[in-house]
């Protein structure tokens, strides 16, 4: 970030125009299949944010991204960018399954919840440590790591799957439904603890452990000593280990927080939702979580807010789907590529002339003086 641009332009207008620029083409592409960008953004936004139902589903989307965008944020302020969410996301499931299929399933949720949540960090510590130490120790570039392994868990999941927790008699490749005391309660039971009445959505109550993870990241990159190191090895590498600062250690911490915070995200999914291991419970939110830190800046309310977007730009844009049949699922996903674009790999494009505005501002100012 460039010193002579205000905080707010950073983290509101740059980000801002870039989606306007976005939807702005997405717009000429509702265009050319002949509809309307206007009625095309009034379904979205109603899809997703007009009734209780839509925002259930937008908020569970969102549960999803914000712990894959944390993880991707934790990483990159010591200076790795971990693209292994979605595998480490696989194996937290796998961790938060064995838990619920295990003699706990049969307890209550109150029990089951807190040792699911410490097996999903566990296991995904776990598949993000190897990649770490990789990087730490024999300098394997985190990149090529963290993808290689996503491969891996996914030809894990599927071998536990056909091989080990499949149903006998089924050809489905999952996992039984889990007891009744390992499924988490939906928002809309909740609600109807305090006399709401909220549709039946899978939005449930590890968005309250997103939250909360929210708050822990903010707390440990800038309110703590650990991260401050993060924080300046990912700076300069070189300037912190001459003020002491352990690449080591830096690297095996960042990395093993990052994979917890992905492993996380299978609470959301395999406990919420699916109540059962599938092949697909990630859902390609690992890889929506790059798109998610960057437009969030890292920090962990963008972060929040942008996951909020995309659970607006998936469940709005299903119900755009089926509203409108010449908008087909390839021209949703145009769309929500568009955002990624614009706020991640041409951030810049919008980014360069307004510094350089200030900097020009910035200049005049003390030249005056």
């Amino acid at each position: 970030m460039n010193s002579n641009i205000p905080k707010w332009v950073d983290i509101g207008l740059i980000p801002g125009l870039n989606l306007l620029i976005a939807f702005a083409l997405a717009g000429i592409g509702v265009l050319v299949v002949g509809e309307s960008p206007y009625r095309a953004l009034t379904i979205l936004l109603q899809g997703a944010l007009g009734s209780s139902y839509g925002i259930g589903y937008t908020l569970f989307y969102a549960t999803s991204f914000v712990f894959t965008g944390l993880a991707v944020a934790v990483a990159a302020h010591a200076g790795h960018f971990n693209i292994g969410g979605e595998g480490q996301a696989g194996v937290g499931g796998i961790g938060v399954a064995l838990i619920c299929l295990s003699f706990l399933g049969d307890s209550h949720w109150l029990l089951v919840f807190p040792i699911a949540v410490l097996a999903a960090v566990a296991f995904g510590v776990a598949w993000a440590f190897v990649p770490a130490y990789l990087q730490a120790r024999r300098g394997s570039h985190i990149v090529i790591t963290t993808i290689m392994f996503n491969f891996i868990a996914a030809a894990l999941l599927v071998y536990l799957l056909v091989n080990v927790l499949k149903v006998e008699g089924t050809l489905a490749p999952e996992s039984r439904r889990f007891g009744e005391g390992a499924r988490i309660p939906q928002m809309n039971e909740v609600g109807s603890w305090f006399g709401l009445q909220l549709a039946s959505t899978p939005w449930n109550i590890s968005f309250f452990v997103a939250v909360a993870a929210c708050v822990f990241t903010w707390l440990l990159i800038w309110k703590s000593k650990l991260g401050y190191e993060m924080r300046a090895f990912g700076a300069s590498a070189e300037a912190a280990v001459y003020a002491g600062i352990s690449p080591f250690k830096i690297t095996m911490v960042a990395m093993t927080i990052s994979g917890a915070m992905a492993g996380m995200m299978a609470l959301n999914t395999v406990m919420g939702e699916s109540q059962r291991l599938i092949l697909d419970a990630v859902q390609g939110a690992g890889f929506v979580g790059i798109a998610v830190a960057l437009m969030g800046r890292s920090h962990p309310v963008g972060i929040f807010l942008a996951a909020v977007l995309f659970g607006i730009l998936f469940q709005g844009g299903a119900e755009l789907a089926f509203e409108m049949p010449a908008i087909n699922r390839d021209l949703i996903v145009m769309i929500q590529g568009l955002v990624i674009l614009f706020t991640g790999a041409l951030e810049n494009m919008i980014r360069w002339p307004i510094s350089s505005f200030f900097d020009f501002r910035a200049t005049a100012k003390e030249a005056a003086q």
